[in-house]
């Protein structure tokens, strides 16, 4: 089978653009590693998050970096920056517009692939140095996001793999930032939380 992450940086997390073997550093590297020992030369792992993305950039280039892959498996993770640059630079996607967008895109992807299984990972944020003077806003703006990838999953009957309260239950004697260095981007440890729900899903599918 052919598995495809989809998503932003925290997809991306420095994957080669060269080759696609290299996934970068975070979570669908850790994904690989589990499936390679468990289902050994049996899939083939594509990348093609990319960094700074929202839902409108993603749907940009569903056609190159989705339906023309053809993948068998695709999971996407995609929402806080939509939530961010209206923070940074005011070019944020509103939460309904990201729930219009993200039902076309899933919508064409289907229609294009009717075979594929899909996983929506819900969008989440902690208490960091990029999100703790707006934190309002973030934790909100981002439930909003959260709660209509929900629908979206439920919507076309895909699975849903949640996040947030998962990070929201680590232990306290840690800092929140232990898990997400800026509040936005996984650390190890939080990466390695998220493939632990991927490999979940990925099981029961």
């Amino acid at each position: 089978m052919k598995i495809l992450f989809q998503g932003d940086s925290i997809t991306d997390c420095g994957r080669s653009r060269e080759n696609d073997s290299y996934l970068g550093h975070g979570y669908p590297r850790f994904v690989q590693g589990k499936l390679m020992v468990a289902e050994p030369g049996q899939n083939t792992y594509v990348n093609t998050g990319i960094s700074g993305n929202r839902i409108v950039d993603v749907y940009a280039r569903i056609k190159a970096d989705i339906i023309n892959l053809k993948p068998d498996v695709m999971s996407i993770l995609i929402g806080i920056n939509d939530v961010w640059h209206e923070v940074s630079r005011q070019n944020g996607v509103d939460a309904p517009k990201f729930e219009k967008i993200y039902c076309m895109l899933i919508e064409e992807v289907l229609e294009a692939l009717p075979d594929i299984k899909i996983m929506i990972l819900e969008p989440f944020v902690l208490k960091g140095c990029a999100t703790i003077e707006s934190w309002d806003f973030f934790a909100s703006e981002t439930k909003l996001r959260a709660e209509a990838a929900r629908r979206v999953a439920e919507k076309y009957n895909l699975t849903f793999i949640p996040l947030q309260e998962m990070f929201d239950s680590m232990p306290d004697c840690v800092r929140p930032d232990y898990w997400a260095g800026d509040g936005v981007h996984p650390t190890a440890a939080g990466h390695e939380l998220i493939s632990n729900e991927w490999i979940k899903a990925y099981k029961a599918l």
